[in-house]
Protein backbone atom coordinates (compact mmCIF):
# COMPACT_ATOMS: atom_id res chain seq x y z
CA UNK A 1 0.00 0.00 0.00
CA UNK A 2 1.26 3.47 -0.81
CA UNK A 3 -0.03 7.04 -0.91
CA UNK A 4 1.08 10.19 -2.70
CA UNK A 5 1.95 13.44 -0.95
CA UNK A 6 1.34 16.27 -3.39
CA UNK A 7 3.78 19.15 -3.82
CA UNK A 8 3.56 22.05 -1.40
CA UNK A 9 5.16 25.34 -0.35
CA UNK A 10 7.03 25.44 2.97
CA UNK A 11 6.59 28.34 5.44
CA UNK A 12 9.77 29.82 3.90
CA UNK A 13 7.99 29.79 0.49
CA UNK A 14 10.20 27.04 -0.95
CA UNK A 15 8.45 24.54 -3.21
CA UNK A 16 8.75 20.83 -2.32
CA UNK A 17 7.89 18.36 -5.07
CA UNK A 18 5.39 15.61 -4.38
CA UNK A 19 6.54 12.17 -3.24
CA UNK A 20 5.15 8.72 -2.56
CA UNK A 21 4.96 7.01 0.78
CA UNK A 22 6.78 4.96 1.91
CA UNK A 23 9.93 6.73 0.71
CA UNK A 24 12.61 4.52 -0.82
CA UNK A 25 15.02 3.45 1.91
CA UNK A 26 12.61 4.64 4.65
CA UNK A 27 10.40 2.77 7.11
CA UNK A 28 8.04 0.52 5.15
CA UNK A 29 5.29 0.95 7.76
CA UNK A 30 5.13 4.72 7.06
CA UNK A 31 2.78 4.28 4.10
CA UNK A 32 0.54 7.34 4.57
CA UNK A 33 0.97 11.04 3.82
CA UNK A 34 0.81 12.99 7.08
CA UNK A 35 1.39 16.52 8.31
CA UNK A 36 -0.10 19.84 7.18
CA UNK A 37 -0.51 21.77 3.93
CA UNK A 38 2.93 23.33 4.38
CA UNK A 39 4.82 20.42 6.06
CA UNK A 40 4.28 16.87 4.79
CA UNK A 41 5.90 13.58 5.76
CA UNK A 42 5.23 9.84 5.71
CA UNK A 43 3.78 8.09 8.78
CA UNK A 44 1.87 4.98 9.89
CA UNK A 45 -1.44 6.66 10.80
CA UNK A 46 -3.87 7.24 7.90
CA UNK A 47 -5.69 10.01 9.86
CA UNK A 48 -2.68 12.25 10.55
CA UNK A 49 -3.02 14.70 7.67
CA UNK A 50 -4.54 18.08 8.59
CA UNK A 51 -5.63 20.40 5.76
CA UNK A 52 -4.34 23.51 7.58
CA UNK A 53 -1.04 25.29 7.75
CA UNK A 54 1.29 24.29 10.56
CA UNK A 55 1.46 27.86 11.93
CA UNK A 56 -2.34 28.02 12.23
CA UNK A 57 -2.44 24.82 14.24
CA UNK A 58 0.42 26.05 16.44
CA UNK A 59 -1.44 29.29 17.28
CA UNK A 60 -4.60 27.30 17.88
CA UNK A 61 -2.69 25.18 20.42
CA UNK A 62 -1.25 28.28 22.11
CA UNK A 63 -4.75 29.76 22.35
CA UNK A 64 -6.04 26.58 23.96
CA UNK A 65 -3.15 26.61 26.46
CA UNK A 66 -3.82 30.25 27.37
CA UNK A 67 -7.53 29.52 27.84
CA UNK A 68 -6.83 26.51 30.01
CA UNK A 69 -4.29 28.49 32.06
CA UNK A 70 -6.83 31.24 32.74
CA UNK A 71 -9.45 28.65 33.73
CA UNK A 72 -6.92 26.99 36.08
CA UNK A 73 -6.11 30.33 37.75
CA UNK A 74 -9.80 31.12 38.24
CA UNK A 75 -10.40 27.65 39.70
CA UNK A 76 -7.41 28.03 42.02
CA UNK A 77 -8.65 31.45 43.20
CA UNK A 78 -12.08 29.96 43.86
CA UNK A 79 -10.62 27.08 45.88
CA UNK A 80 -8.42 29.44 47.92
CA UNK A 81 -11.44 31.66 48.63
CA UNK A 82 -13.52 28.69 49.76
CA UNK A 83 -10.72 27.46 52.03
CA UNK A 84 -10.24 30.91 53.59
CA UNK A 85 -13.97 31.32 54.17
CA UNK A 86 -14.22 27.87 55.75
CA UNK A 87 -11.26 28.66 58.02
CA UNK A 88 -12.81 31.98 59.04
CA UNK A 89 -16.15 30.31 59.71
CA UNK A 90 -14.55 27.68 61.93
CA UNK A 91 -12.12 30.09 63.63
CA UNK A 92 -14.78 32.68 64.52
CA UNK A 93 -17.30 30.22 65.95
CA UNK A 94 -18.16 31.07 69.55
CA UNK A 95 -16.63 28.67 72.06
CA UNK A 96 -19.79 28.61 74.18
CA UNK A 97 -23.47 28.92 73.41
CA UNK A 98 -24.65 32.52 73.44
CA UNK A 99 -27.94 32.69 75.33
CA UNK A 100 -28.82 36.16 74.06
CA UNK A 101 -29.81 39.08 76.25
CA UNK A 102 -29.91 38.61 80.02
CA UNK A 103 -33.42 38.23 81.42
CA UNK A 104 -32.72 40.07 84.68
CA UNK A 105 -34.50 43.35 85.44
CA UNK A 106 -33.00 46.14 87.49
CA UNK A 107 -35.45 47.83 89.85
CA UNK A 108 -35.30 51.41 91.10
CA UNK A 109 -33.53 50.17 94.24
CA UNK A 110 -30.80 48.55 92.09
CA UNK A 111 -31.86 44.98 92.87
CA UNK A 112 -31.50 42.56 89.92
CA UNK A 113 -34.56 40.35 89.59
CA UNK A 114 -35.40 37.54 87.21
CA UNK A 115 -38.97 37.90 85.75
CA UNK A 116 -39.98 34.49 87.06
CA UNK A 117 -39.70 35.87 90.64
CA UNK A 118 -42.58 38.31 90.19
CA UNK A 119 -44.80 36.16 92.40
CA UNK A 120 -42.27 36.41 95.22
CA UNK A 121 -43.92 38.54 97.95
CA UNK A 122 -40.58 39.77 99.27
CA UNK A 123 -39.95 41.83 96.12
CA UNK A 124 -43.27 43.42 95.11
CA UNK A 125 -41.60 46.42 93.43
CA UNK A 126 -39.86 44.17 90.92
CA UNK A 127 -43.14 42.37 90.22
CA UNK A 128 -44.91 45.70 89.59
CA UNK A 129 -42.09 46.82 87.29
CA UNK A 130 -42.32 43.57 85.32
CA UNK A 131 -46.11 43.97 85.03
CA UNK A 132 -45.65 47.58 83.90
CA UNK A 133 -43.27 46.47 81.12
CA UNK A 134 -45.61 43.69 80.07
CA UNK A 135 -48.57 46.12 79.83
CA UNK A 136 -46.53 48.68 77.87
CA UNK A 137 -45.32 46.16 75.30
CA UNK A 138 -48.73 44.49 74.96
CA UNK A 139 -50.72 47.75 74.59
CA UNK A 140 -51.91 48.32 71.02
CA UNK A 141 -50.61 51.30 69.09
CA UNK A 142 -52.86 54.11 67.95
CA UNK A 143 -52.65 55.40 64.38
CA UNK A 144 -49.75 57.72 65.22
CA UNK A 145 -47.38 55.03 66.57
CA UNK A 146 -48.06 55.89 70.22
CA UNK A 147 -49.37 53.54 72.91
CA UNK A 148 -53.03 53.90 73.76
CA UNK A 149 -53.73 54.80 77.33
Amino acid sequence: MSSVCSGYYTPEKAFVRGFTCPKPGGDQRAAFCCGFNDIKYCCEDPNSFFPYEYGYMWWLSVGALVGLSIAAVVLLAFLITVCVLCYLFIATKPSRLDSGLPLNLKTSTGVSVHPSTETDTSNKEAARWTDHLRVQTAAPLNGFGHFRK
